[in-house]
C-alpha cells in the first residue's frame, strides 16, 4: 500500500524540483543510490521497471525505507500495461509513471488513489491526461518533444497544468533555469544525473555530492522564479 498520497506526491514533486530516475538489476547498488540521493536531500525517486525481476529490487527498495529513507517517497516508472501498475501498486508504489498515455492505467490508479504521470507528447494528450485525473503530466522525450519552449507554449492556454519534462533534461544551472522558467512542475532526471563512473566504483560519497549540487540549482532556479533571493 502506497505509504504517501497523490497530493503529497506532486507537492513534494514541486518542493524539490528533481525526481532522479534509474535502474539497475542489482538490489543493494539501486539502494545505495537511492540512499544517496536522499542524503543529497531528494524526497521523490523514480525506479523504472526495465529489466528482469525489476519487481524484485523494487521489493528491497520498499523494505528498506521506511527505516532507512522514511521521507522518500518511492514510485516506479516505464509501466505500459495496467496489469503491470496493479503488480507495483500492491506492492507499495506511492505513484505510477509512464512513457505513454494508457487510459487503463488511469483507471486502476484512479481506482486505488495512487498519483499517476503518463507521458504525453502534444497539447491533446497533456489535456486528456488531465481528463483522466492525472495531477502531473510526464511530456517525453522532453527536449524531442520540444524542449522549454514547449512547455512555456503549452501554459499559455493551459496555466494549470503540471508538467514534468523527462528525456534531455540537463543537469545545469542554465538548463535547468530554463525548464523552470518555462513553467515546469518539476523535471526527472536519468543517467545525466548518475553517474555510471561513480557507481560502477561504488563512489557514493561523490554521487551524493554531484547529487547534492544539482539539488542546490534546482533551490536556486526555484528560488529565482518565486522572485525570492537566495541568503
Amino acid at each position: 500500500m502506497a505509504r504517501f498520497t497523490r497530493i503529497e506526491v506532486a507537492q513534494k514533486m514541486k518542493e524539490v524540483g528533481i525526481v532522479p530516475v534509474y535502474y539497475h538489476p542489482s538490489p543493494e547498488v539501486c539502494w545505495d543510490v537511492l540512499y544517496a540521493c536522499y542524503q543529497a536531500g531528494v524526497r521523490v525517486f523514480e525506479f523504472t521497471n526495465r529489466g528482469d525481476n525489476a519487481d524484485k529490487v523494487f521489493d528491497h527498495l520498499v523494505q528498506k525505507i521506511p527505516q532507512f529513507a522514511p521521507e522518500m517517497i518511492l514510485g516506479i516508472g516505464s509501466i505500459v500495461d495496467a496489469v503491470t501498475a496493479g503488480i507495483y501498486i500492491q506492492k507499495g508504489a506511492d505513484f505510477i509513471v509512464c512513457p505513454i498515455l494508457n487510459e487503463e492505467i488511469a483507471k486502476i490508479c484512479n481506482r486505488r488513489k495512487i498519483a499517476w504521470s503518463p507521458g504525453c507528447g502534444t497539447v491533446s494528450e497533456i489535456s486528456r491526461a488531465e481528463e483522466l485525473g492525472a495531477e502531473v503530466v510526464k511530456i517525453f522525450p522532453g527536449l524531442q518533444v520540444g524542449g522549454p519552449e514547449f512547455v512555456k507554449a503549452v501554459k499559455g492556454p493551459m496555466p494549470w497544468s503540471s508538467i514534468m519534462p523527462t528525456g534531455g533534461v540537463q543537469p545545469t544551472f542554465e538548463d535547468l533555469d530554463a525548464w523552470f522558467k518555462s513553467g515546469v512542475h518539476c523535471v526527472g532526471l536519468g543517467s545525466q544525473l548518475m553517474d555510471k563512473q561513480l557507481i560502477a566504483k561504488r563512489d557514493y560519497s561523490a554521487l551524493k555530492a554531484k547529487i547534492e549540487d544539482v539539488v542546490n540549482i534546482a533551490n536556486q532556479c526555484l528560488a529565482e522564479k518565486s522572485g525570492f533571493a537566495l541568503v
